[in-house]
């Protein structure tokens, strides 16, 4: 299969380009097509076929029952789909929409029984980037996109991070540039009584919170899910082939554990801030920024851990951040990527 390639080179007026016009023609086609969000690329298809759904689990080599998140341009397109959006629901629309926020609804039914992977609810967003948007209200249809990489692996934030996984694998990939947030949306289940959240991302609790009141946090330890309700809630994602250990404690900890492997004669690789490995005395290439910014360090961490693969480390250590605002999102993502944590 041939991956086409269409590069955005002017983002005004998008809905009047080819290649906007070009890539939601394949989607109503049934093909599958990766275009950037604010938060990862995402691999999408029409949410309401089977069969173009069935073509993204098998390019990414994702679970079936992994459910996927769709995603709309326009809110009229949602409530075609759902039973009813509660007010508590209307308000986190209203506050966080287009944006890094998918919500968890009772479905009233058409879209393909492996979006919902069997359940009775679907996650929607809309996405908070003009690429996806247009394309999105170009097709004028629901897409299911989950994030466009090879299942259990970096999501990616840049389209060359799509092609090195599902290159030959998918129709097309809409090169919107580098995303923003960098770590999928949040999730939360707006069908209870108090909503959950089930994926912390970057609309955080506290956000949450100023707008609708107390919300609850799903457990910590997601993998006793039998069904999933939600993308990231049940299996290993975001490793690279070489093992990462994240240490938790302070520079004294980093230190033993890196100088006890390197004395076991083993090639250590370190994810840092800028401040601890200045406090380590140690030059990496795997630098996540300095640690008074959170956001830039999320926004980070899915391209550094793809580039642990490009260097000769037996073990990668990875510092611990604080899990307050973004940091939530930030270590989920790190811990789920962890071989160790220690």
């Amino acid at each position: 299969m041939e991956t086409i390639c269409w590069t955005v080179e002017d983002k005004e007026q998008l809905h009047d380009h080819s290649y906007i016009k070009q890539a939601a023609a394949r989607l109503k086609q049934g093909e599958t097509i990766a275009f950037p969000t604010e938060t990862v690329y995402g691999l999408g298809a029409d949410a309401t076929s089977s069969e173009a759904v069935k073509k993204v689990f098998e390019a990414k080599g994702r679970p079936a029952d992994n459910p996927l998140i769709v995603h709309v341009g326009s809110r009229d397109v949602i409530e075609q789909y759902v039973r009813y959006i509660s007010d508590k629901a209307n308000q986190l629309i209203e506050a966080f929409w287009p944006g890094s926020l998918t919500i968890i609804l009772p479905l009233k039914g058409g879209f393909s029984d492996n979006v919902t992977a069997g359940l009775t609810t679907v996650g929607v967003r809309m996405p908070d980037h003009p690429v996806a948007i247009a394309l999105l209200q170009e097709a004028g249809i629901p897409v299911a996109a989950p994030s466009a990489n090879s299942s259990g692996k970096p999501s990616p934030t840049s389209h060359t991070h799509v092609l090195q996984d599902l290159n030959g694998k998918i129709n097309g990939v809409v090169n919107g540039g580098q995303t923003g947030v960098g770590v999928e949306s949040t999730v939360i289940d707006c069908t209870l009584e108090t909503p959950v959240i089930l994926r912390p991302g970057g609309v955080t609790k506290a956000d949450i919170e100023a707008v609708i009141g107390p919300v609850d946090v799903a457990p910590a330890l997601v993998e006793t899910f039998d069904s999933p309700r939600s993308p990231g809630m049940k299996y290993k994602h975001y490793a690279p082939d070489c093992p990462v250990w994240v240490v938790q404690g302070d520079t004294k900890s980093m230190c033993k554990v890196l100088t006890e492997l390197r004395d076991d004669g083993y090639s250590v690789g370190l994810m840092v801030s800028d401040e601890l490995a200045s406090e380590l005395g140690e030059q990496t290439e795997l630098k996540l920024g300095s640690c008074e910014d959170l956001n830039q360090i999320t926004s980070e961490l899915y391209s550094t851990l793809r580039k642990i693969d490009e260097l000769d480390y037996d073990i990668v250590l990875a510092e611990s951040f604080i899990k307050e605002g973004i940091g939530e999102a930030l270590m989920n993502r790190l811990e789920k990527a962890a071989s160790k944590i220690i």
